[in-house]
């Protein structure tokens, strides 16, 4: 084998390792904020017609209160199967095709810019999105549900009857892939370009502990920022894949006409539902998530050489 296909294989392999172990410990850690941010996303004022009879969250903690109270503690892991399934690969994915598209998005440079980095992180979360979108549909479809836990179908139960009754393209299985490409290429653009090009130009410390926390501190900044630009797309995808406000009747369809709606229905901050618990989740879920790539990622490149 030549060594430079071997060299690729080799940084491949340690690419996708690294970012699976990732995506596994920030999904197992920050799960029910990801789900509390969907319960409050899915809601609508109670100016806009949110029916009198369901439960109205008011905040984060709210929602965590009466979740507990009325459908049981293991409520905040709802939908947490699909997540997990997907996390290890999904993020294997992000992390691999953002190494090879900052070679595509070089532009004759020696090394990377931070266009590059952006560019790259546009790219991965593009492609990211149309790898995971079929879970993301189960996952809101799970954590939109209010029963208790023992009363909630079972992950492949409602695999199957989103199949059943729409079948696997745009309305279906695949429902809100615009709004989750959307989602996910701004807050990966946003992420990885912020991340690589801070870290560049931050000192690094010879100290172990400054130095964790000077990559924890960075990454939760991107993580942040990505959230808040991104936002609007997430409320998007999740009224369009979560259940309508009338049964039958399709009111959220496409990703900016579903924008339109909540804003001129809800007002324009209706657009940032869901934001504290997202940026609780996806703050230091987003430092973790780059800490641990880069050190299992150093450990595995020992370890091989």
């Amino acid at each position: 084998m030549p060594s430079d296909l071997k060299e690729f294989l080799r940084q491949a392999a340690m690419q996708v390792g690294a970012g699976g172990s990732a995506g596994f410990v920030e999904v197992c850690i920050m799960h029910p904020l990801d789900l509390v941010k969907t319960r409050l996303q899915l809601q609508a004022s109670p100016s806009a017609g949110a029916a009198k009879s369901t439960t109205y969250y008011n905040g984060v903690f709210d929602c965590i209160r009466k979740m507990a109270q009325s459908e049981g503690v293991f409520s905040l892991y709802k939908g947490i199967l699909p997540p997990v399934l997907v996390e290890t690969p999904k993020r294997a994915v992000k992390f691999l095709t953002f190494e090879q598209y900052k070679r595509f998005f070089l532009f004759g440079s020696d090394k990377p810019t931070p266009l590059t980095f952006s560019l790259a992180g546009l790219g991965a979360g593009v492609t990211e999105a149309i790898l995971v979108n079929p879970f993301e549909m189960v996952k809101v479809t799970l954590q939109a549900n209010k029963n208790k836990m023992g009363q909630v179908p079972s992950t492949w139960a409602v695999t199957k009857q989103i199949i059943n009754e729409s079948g696997f393209g745009l309305n279906g299985l695949n429902r809100g892939l615009t709004a989750t490409i959307g989602r996910n290429g701004v807050f990966n653009m946003i992420y990885f370009g912020f991340y690589h090009s801070v870290k560049g130009i931050v000192p690094e410390y010879k100290d172990p502990v400054q130095e964790f926390l000077r990559k924890v501190g960075i990454g939760f900044v991107s993580g942040t920022l990505g959230s808040i630009v991104n936002i609007p797309f997430d409320v998007a995808k999740s009224r369009i894949q979560g259940p309508q406000p009338i049964p039958g009747q399709v009111k959220y369809r496409t990703t900016f006409g579903s924008m339109v709606i909540v804003a001129r229905e809800e007002g324009f901050g209706a657009l940032y539902k869901g934001l504290t618990p997202k940026v609780m989740r996806l703050g230091p879920g987003g430092a973790i998530m780059l800490v641990v790539y880069d050190y299992v990622y150093a450990f595995l490149d020992d370890y091989f050489k």
